[in-house]
């Protein structure tokens, strides 16, 4: 545990900046820093060496550099006030727990060639902690998939549309599914693009988290059909295979 420091009023920026050179490393792409609770060799586990372990071989080549900064609270910043032309406001880092409404779980931003993710960790479940952190590589990895992949992948989601298939595995991907789907051309519009995408980082999110923990799939009216996920779920794990030891479907981890 880092010495305790004045962290009032220091913006998320502020903070990677000051301990850029104090971020310890995990591998040639991921570093951390920690400025919250202790972190026990348990915790250590379940925070940091049990979900990178699980990250396909694949996927952690081509990401971009990236710091990890677990700390205690993430306040919002007011943004009541400024004008929608202005950048958002700043994300800040708290010792103490904030207001309702300014509490963040996690915030996002360049520093330079690096991608910096912070995640609160007082008052959030570790399962929680493991969505997000695999939710934030599957939009980066989104950002700049490849060719190959975004054709494969939209390949399946044309497939899904034809045969009219209900739902999707989030809510974001869902409400731009209904959106794309009011629209006249779902195979070559705009929205269908960002349908896929999104479909994509959602599914990819779902696809990582199984192979770290032990999750059950959220059943309802907006979910997407097993059938259709599994082969989702079955392309993905082609495209991007498990570390060796992991497993992707029930059937694997009996075998």
């Amino acid at each position: 545990m880092p010495a305790q420091f004045d962290l009032s009023k220091l913006s998320v920026r502020q903070f990677a900046e000051r301990f850029r050179g104090d971020m310890i490393p995990l591998s040639n792409t991921f570093s951390y820093f920690c400025a919250s609770v202790p972190l026990s060799e348990e915790d250590l586990k379940e925070y940091l060496e049990e979900p990178f372990a699980a990250l396909p071989p694949s996927i952690a080549a081509v990401l971009p550099k990236i710091s990890i900064l677990l700390v205690p609270y993430l306040e919002r910043g007011n943004t009541r006030e400024k004008k929608k032309a202005e950048p958002p406001a700043a994300d800040y880092v708290s010792i103490e727990r904030p207001p309702e409404g300014r509490l963040s779980p996690y915030t996002q931003l360049k520093l330079g060639d690096e991608t910096v993710l912070a995640f609160a960790l007082k008052d959030q479940e570790v399962a929680e902690y493991h969505y997000r952190f695999y939710h934030l590589l599957a939009r980066l990895l989104a950002d700049q998939w490849s060719e190959d992949v975004e054709t494969k992948y939209c390949r399946i989601l044309r497939e899904e549309v034809s045969a009219d298939v209900h739902g999707e595995v989030d809510e974001p991907s869902w409400r731009l599914k209904q959106a794309m789907r009011r629209s006249q051309n779902l195979r070559t519009s705009k929205g269908f693009r960002e349908y896929a995408r999104q479909s994509f980082a959602d599914t990819l999110t779902l696809y990582l988290h199984g192979i770290c923990c032990d999750i059950d799939v959220d059943t309802g009216p907006r979910q997407l059909p097993s059938r259709y996920l599994r082969k989702r779920l079955q392309l993905i794990e082609e495209l991007f295979p498990p570390p060796a030891g992991f497993a992707v479907f029930p059937e694997q981890l009996e075998a």
